[in-house]
Formats: C-alpha cells, sequence, structure tokens
C-alpha cells in the first residue's frame, strides 16, 4: 500500500452534502475505532457552503466521525490513471461514543429499531434516481431513445462498473423523459444500506461524469419549463421470516392492513414532510400537478400522480405478485438527506400504524382532476407550494417536529432560512442554475 493511498470518512448533512476527513488508507484500521474530528457547526452548513448564522452552534464543540462495525469500506474508484479511495460513512459521535443528536443516521437506526420492536417488522427500500448529464455534446430530447443511450454508453456503463466496484448494486441505467436526463436504479437492502447507497450513488455518478468531462446534475429542475429530478423511495415492510409483509392481494390496492395503515400515517404528515423530502426552494417548481411529481397527499394504485403509490408487479407466469408488491414515495428529491427522508417517513408510518389509522382509498385518476367535494372525502390535500409553506407545515405539525431532535431541529431551520436568504430575489431559472452547480 502506497503513501498515496487514502481513506475517507464521510458524513451526508442536512443539505445532503457528501463532507468528510480523508487520511491515509494504511490508518485505516485503527480509524476505525477512533474516528476522525468533526465540528457540530458543519451540520448548519447550507448547500452553497456558508454555515447559518443563527444556527445553534458557536465556535466551540467536538465531535468524532466514526464508522460503525458492520459497515463495509466502499472503493469509489479511478479511470485513467486517476487513483482508488476507500470511503466509509459514519456515525456523527460525541467525542466520548455517545450518540449526538445532529446525525441523520443514528436518527435513522433509532426509527428502524423502534418500528421492529413495535411491531416485528423491518424495512427493505431503494432509491431511484434521476438525474441530467450536461457538459458534453447536446444529447437530443428522444425519451428513452437507443440513442441517446448509444450516446452516452461509455458514461452509463462506467457508472455501472463504478457502482459494482463500490457495492451499490447497480440494477438498470435508462435515458429518461428530459433531455439528457438519466434514471439510475439499485438493488433494495436494509433501510440504512439502502440510505447509505443513496447517498454514495449520486456522488460516484458526479465522480464518474467528471472524469467523462460531463457533469451530473440531481437538482430537483434545471429549466423552469422542463422536465424535473425526482427520487423516488421503494418501501417494503419484512415480517422476522422473510416474507413480505406489505402485501395482501385479497385486500383494496393489494396491500395489508399494516401496510395500509402506514400509508396512511405517511400521508397524514405529508404536508410536513415536504420540508425534509422536497427541501429546497426549486423543490416547488418541481413538486406541482401534472408533472408525476406528486402535487398532493395522494394514494393510488400504479398511479405515478400519486405522492404515495403501489408500484406495479410482473404478471408472467412463474412470478409470484405478493412478493412484488412494495410502496413508492415519489414527493422526494436529491437536494433532502437520504437518511433523513427514510427516516421520518418510518416515523410517519409507524405513527399511522400505533393509531390504527384505515387505509386511504387509492386516487384512480390525476388528483388534480378530482371534484372539490370527492377530493375532500378522499383526504386528498394540495402539498405545499413552496419551501416555507412547507417549512410551516412542519412547525405547525407537533408530532413531525418532535421526530427531529436538537440540536438537528435548530441546525436545520437555521440552514433553511439562510439558504432561502441567499436566492431570495433571483429570478427562477437563475434559482435553478444556483442549485443546479451545486446538486
Amino acid at each position: 500500500m502506497s503513501a498515496r493511498d487514502l481513506a475517507i470518512f464521510l458524513t451526508n448533512d442536512l443539505a445532503a452534502m457528501t463532507r468528510g476527513r480523508a487520511f491515509p488508507a494504511a490508518d485505516l484500521d485503527n480509524r476505525r475505532r477512533s474516528g476522525v474530528g468533526w465540528v457540530p457547526a458543519n451540520l448548519a452548513l447550507t448547500p452553497f457552503g456558508v454555515i447559518a448564522g443563527d444556527s445553534p452552534f458557536g465556535p466551540t464543540g467536538d465531535l468524532r466521525l466514526i464508522p460503525d462495525a458492520e459497515t463495509e469500506p466502499v472503493t469509489l474508484q479511478g479511470f485513467d490513471g486517476r487513483p482508488d479511495a476507500t470511503a466509509l460513512l459514519c456515525d456523527v459521535r460525541e467525542t466520548d461514543g455517545r450518540d449526538w443528536g445532529g446525525c441523520v443516521r443514528t436518527l435513522l437506526k433509532h426509527a428502524v429499531a423502534e418500528l421492529k420492536r413495535e411491531t416485528g417488522l423491518d424495512l427493505v427500500a431503494a432509491f431511484e434516481h434521476e438525474f441530467r448529464l450536461t457538459g458534453g455534446p447536446a444529447i437530443a430530447p428522444q425519451a428513452f431513445s437507443l440513442q441517446d443511450f448509444r450516446a452516452a454508453q461509455p458514461f452509463c456503463g462506467a457508472l455501472m462498473e463504478a457502482m459494482a466496484t463500490a457495492g451499490l448494486g447497480p440494477e438498470m441505467i435508462l435515458p429518461e423523459y428530459g433531455p439528457g436526463q438519466f434514471e439510475v436504479t439499485c438493488e433494495p437492502a436494509g433501510a440504512l444500506a439502502a440510505a447509505d447507497r443513496a447517498v454514495l450513488i449520486r456522488d460516484v455518478a458526479r465522480d464518474v461524469a467528471r472524469q467523462f468531462g460531463l457533469a451530473a446534475s440531481f437538482a430537483p429542475i434545471l429549466d423552469p419549463a422542463a422536465v424535473g429530478n425526482g427520487v423516488h423511495v421503494h418501501l417494503s415492510l419484512v415480517a422476522a421470516d422473510g416474507a413480505n409483509a406489505t402485501a395482501d392481494l385479497s385486500r383494496p390496492a393489494e396491500i395489508s392492513e399494516v401496510a395500509g395503515r402506514f400509508v396512511a400515517g405517511v400521508l397524514r404528515h405529508l404536508p410536513a414532510l415536504c420540508a425534509i423530502t422536497a427541501p429546497s426552494v426549486i423543490s416547488y417548481l418541481r413538486l406541482t400537478p401534472h408533472r408525476w411529481s406528486a402535487g398532493f397527499t395522494a394514494f393510488g394504485h400504479r398511479n405515478r400522480e400519486a405522492a404515495l403509490r403501489v408500484c406495479p408487479t410482473i404478471d408472467l407466469p412463474g412470478r409470484d405478485r405478493a412478493k412484488q408488491i412494495h410502496l413508492e414515495f415519489r414527493a422526494a428529491d436529491a437536494c433532502a438527506n437520504p437518511h433523513l427522508v427514510l427516516a421520518l417517513l418510518v416515523r410517519a408510518g409507524l405513527e399511522g400504524i400505533r393509531r390504527a389509522l384505515p387505509q386511504p382509498e387509492a386516487v384512480a385518476g390525476d388528483p388534480a382532476d378530482l371534484a372539490p367535494a370527492e377530493a375532500e372525502r378522499l383526504g386528498v390535500r394540495r402539498l405545499p407550494d413552496s419551501l416555507p409553506a412547507a417549512l410551516a407545515a412542519l412547525q405547525a405539525d407537533p408530532v413531525a417536529l418532535g421526530w427531529l431532535p436538537e440540536p438537528m431541529r435548530g441546525a436545520y431551520f437555521a440552514m433553511k432560512r439562510a439558504e432561502q436568504a441567499m436566492v431570495d430575489g433571483l429570478a427562477p431559472a437563475a434559482q435553478c442554475a444556483r442549485y443546479g452547480a451545486v446538486y
């Protein structure tokens, strides 16, 4: 091992930025036990690299980035002579190893443990990402076309290879609806591993694109008039024996009673959750009706306008549909921290299970087309139409607000105030450009 070989301990923060500290890879075994230093004020970093001035933190305080024993190192692959790097996503801990209330990864661990303790169920998840490739020759706006794929095939193949090298379970990559837009999916995994993969997929894709002279942007929308980039979170409840506890083909929408209650809990708190799952100013240029991006608190069966839907299954002979049934949450984008998104979805779903909330009726068509009386009957409400409205909805929901511990809560609101101030007054196109350069 050369002295040039480096390892890096990482955390993905409230702005969904992956940050960390590197050291000689030869020190990895020792560093796994002791970690590397970190600073509380880093939690209040905006996506634009400025620490929020009114955050809960001052110049004092120290923390450690420490990987847990179950997390394996991943290799971030280099190309054309560029070096590989060894990376580990870490928990942010106090200097004596205790949990720290600002760690999103720990928050997810606690949420999943609570789900298991109260219901006996585990959660399996996968994050489906959309992104735009820019910086090279224009890719013709031919949705899903072979020619778009062939034009980008060297990048696509390299991304699949880099994901495999990093152990991220690559599944599929395809040209999407928008010009230069692609979708990448990975295999499902346990909740913590799924969120870790979501973090790394974004950074691996950006890294591979850069090595091709391109840029991969996961920003929610790059042009107010164009197609947006979503992050769809696929979820399954799993019994202790490994059976799919989400499915019951005899019930409405083919989901089990417990899954129906989980859905009801998510939809009840969804306006507040939007402050976490769609957390940028430009998220609300995308999160509008008729974009297949979810504009309402609607549940659907194979309905792409629903915020939470039951996904299609393969109905061919020899395929067990009951094993395939799962939920898809569609009101998220890549400005959101994956661990925080999944933690709050689990908390909301568990709240629905605790309260035995009735399963919502599935909306058959576009929720925007519902008559007011029918929308009221179905409990379908318009989602917040701006980040300030979403943050206000979170403040107004004491249950959801209680899922954010301190100092995470104070840091999040401070960071969002600072972020909004930095793009306030810009035209929507300029806001998109600002976020697009970062994400």
